[in-house]
């Protein structure tokens, strides 16, 4: 065993940087990571989601002093034996003890931090495969957040080539503003606009290739967010001219319907651009597909059809991409990018092939005690049992380390017999969801081939395939409209217990797949914890949950009668209440100084601003603003949802 001294941690976060700029610079989905170096190897040992801690769904709010900030990341570590003296150094959150620069490759100067993190999240997770193989990767996500850097960028999205660990590295596009344009057209969530596109048969004729002639989304000098919001604008109103007076699918709202033909559309002319960029880097790199792997990183990188269009068209080794593609991910890729910069992978290796890193499953014995009026009966876990439990049913299933990213993949999970349609419709009502969001299959890896087409695998629940036609009317809860699925493939290796639970399932049905969707209500992050999953199965009612290995039936009715809780269970919020004074005294001190709120929403938004903050003035800032708002008829109502969202009377959410 090695001596304590020869071991090193790191930290990367990816949080609000505590202070003054934290008002003007909140993060979303913030989250931490632990690294641990021994010797020659290189460790993931941890990575925090915060809304996990919090409660408080895509997690925003910042922790604004740095009291606040050491607090909560001495309270993270101390799970792991650790504290804040422990750390060697802290990337990527100016303002926290130990912080240090990331150095930046050579070549990747004109791309954000934000960006470059989303690429080595995927570039690097196999450093032995990066540095003898070929690579094609592309980080693409809706834009950077720019906080760490000092100016704004030539170009916003990066891609490069990597040919045994040599980089070149490409701007690329990124489909991300359409997704996010459409996201404030119709106020959903672009995983649920995904998932309405394949829902419903409502379909338009548009031609994608001559919407997208000419429209480039690179960022940059030029925002794409005004081109987006222009082309997606426009597929909404030819379908309105197509679709009036034609009879709509009548399962759908008639809102339902143009939403769906709209993304069908917006899906294709994104997958155009994603073909865009393949086709840039292996021109630029002069290398083969066939010869190299293809890493996909960034918030669009979960977008499964595009995914698999890219492997299929062109005929990559593999897929490089990470179980927490989108920004969730960004303290795991800032972490490989500073690890790689400052030569730790030099001599050392690191290979992250498990999404397994998030909190381990340590208060099962607890949260029983805390629930016994509810429980009938606990028992040790038994395939066959598993088997008749999930039979026409839903069971919730919580083990080990939680899942990374915002995929449940057999960790943290509902599970449902795919035999059913009764299924899916439960396992939606239980969370809260349109009928018409489908679950997704989770599959042994070794019967993959006879329910799906395609040899890929898929770990993570990244790629799209076709359910075989033969088997189709077998498991209509994981169908698409389409045929597709969403679909994990499950090696035993990567889950002992859940492969042989699924196995038992297959010998007692012949069906070696069940239902997965992500344990959480509405609103909800997904659980963490056995007291979270407990107060969501008693809630719902569910019968049975299998925490930690252990079966637990649970009563309908408590014994002793007993209230049963009426809403999520509350998380850590103590680490976040009550910094309504701290807030509203840093925004004060920019008023203070002479800033408008125009001149503050300028900052927001202007690294080079920023970066000026010492050498500029007030008044230029303040003017600059103030000819922004001139030129801009909805720059009023932007300022306003900024200072809502950011300023004195902000909501303190849980």
């Amino acid at each position: 065993m090695a001596d304590r001294h020869d071991v090193e941690h790191f930290l990367s976060g990816y949080l609000t940087p505590p202070g003054p700029i934290a008002v003007l610079s909140a993060r979303h989905d913030q989250n931490v990571a632990l690294w641990r170096r021994t010797g020659r190897t290189v460790e993931l040992v941890r990575v925090w989601e915060v809304e996990r801690v919090s409660g408080q769904k895509h997690h925003h709010q910042p922790l604004y002093t740095p009291s606040r900030a050491e607090a909560f990341l001495n309270g993270l570590l101390a799970t792991e034996g650790l504290d804040l003296s422990d750390i060697s150094a802290s990337w990527g959150t100016p303002g926290l003890p130990g912080h240090a620069e990331i150095p930046v490759p050579a070549g990747a100067e004109d791309f954000p931090l934000h960006s470059l993190g989303h690429l080595f999240s995927g570039l690097l997770m196999d450093s032995a495969l990066f540095k003898r193989e070929t690579v094609i990767a592309m980080a693409v996500d809706g834009g950077p957040d720019f906080v760490q850097d000092r100016e704004t960028k030539s170009a916003w999205y990066a891609g490069c080539v990597s040919v045994r660990g040599r980089l070149a590295f490409v701007p690329v596009e990124s489909p991300g503003p359409l997704y996010t344009a459409a996201e404030t057209i119709f106020g959903k969530e672009p995983g649920t606009l995904m998932a309405l596109a394949s829902a419903c048969r409502t379909r338009i004729d548009v031609d994608a290739e001559a919407v997208m002639a000419g429209v480039e989304l690179f960022g940059g000098r030029r925002a794409p967010w005004q081109e987006a919001h222009r082309v997606v604008a426009t597929i909404v109103s030819e379908a309105r001219r197509q679709l009036a007076g034609r009879e709509p699918d009548r399962e759908f709202t008639d809102e339902e319907n143009l939403q769906s033909a709209v993304m069908e559309v917006v899906q294709r002319c994104c997958e155009l651009v994603a073909v865009r960029n393949v086709e840039r880097l292996l021109e630029a790199g002069g290398v083969r597909a066939e010869d190299a792997y293809l890493s996909t990183s960034g918030g669009f990188a979960l977008n499964c059809p595009a995914n698999s269009l890219l492997m299929d068209r062109f005929g990559f080794k593999g897929l490089l991409t990470p179980p927490c593609a989108n920004d969730s991910g960004q303290a795991l890729g800032l972490g490989l990018l500073a690890l790689y910069g400052t030569g730790a992978l030099d001599t050392a290796d690191i290979l992250i092939d498990s999404a397994y890193h998030g909190n381990d499953l340590c208060d099962v014995d607890a949260a029983l005690a805390e629930f016994a009026p509810w429980v009938e009966e606990i028992g040790d876990f038994s395939p066959d049992r598993f088997a008749e439990d999930l039979t026409d049913s839903v069971v919730a299933w919580v083990d080990g380390a939680a899942e990374i990213g915002p995929r449940a993949l057999g960790h943290r999970s509902l599970l449902g017999d795919p035999r059913s349609t009764k299924v899916k419709d439960l396992l939606n009502e239980y969370k809260q969801r349109q009928w018409w969001r489908p679950v997704a299959p989770i599959v042994l890896a070794e019967s993959a081939a006879d329910w799906f087409e395609g040899d890929r695998p898929s770990p993570y629940m990244l790629e799209t395939v076709q359910v075989r036609p033969e088997v189709r009317d077998a498991v209509p809860a994981i169908v698409h409209l389409d045929g597709s699925a969403r679909h994990q493939v499950l090696t035993a290796g990567a889950n002992p217990l859940l492969h042989r639970a699924i196995a038992a399932f297959h010998a007692r049905t012949g069906v070696p797949i069940v239902c997965n969707t992500s344990l959480n209500d509405r609103g909800e992050p997904v659980v963490d914890t056995a007291a979270e999953a407990l107060v969501f199965c008693i809630r719902k009612g569910l019968r049975v949950a299998y925490l930690g290995g252990r079966r637990i039936a649970l009563r309908t009715a408590p014994v002793p009668e007993t209230a049963p809780p009426t809403a999520p269970r509350e998380r850590s919020t103590a680490y976040f209440a009550g910094q309504e004074q701290d807030r509203d005294a840093l925004w004060q001190g920019w008023l203070d100084e002479g800033y408008t709120e125009a001149g503050m929403f300028l900052l927001s938004r202007s690294p080079d601003l920023r970066a000026e903050l010492g050498s500029s003035t007030v008044e230029r800032v303040n003017a600059l603003g103030a000819y922004e708002a001139a030129g801009s008829p909805g720059h009023a109502l932007m300022v306003r949802r900024f200072c809502t969202a950011h300023g004195p009377g902000a909501p303190s959410e849980r």
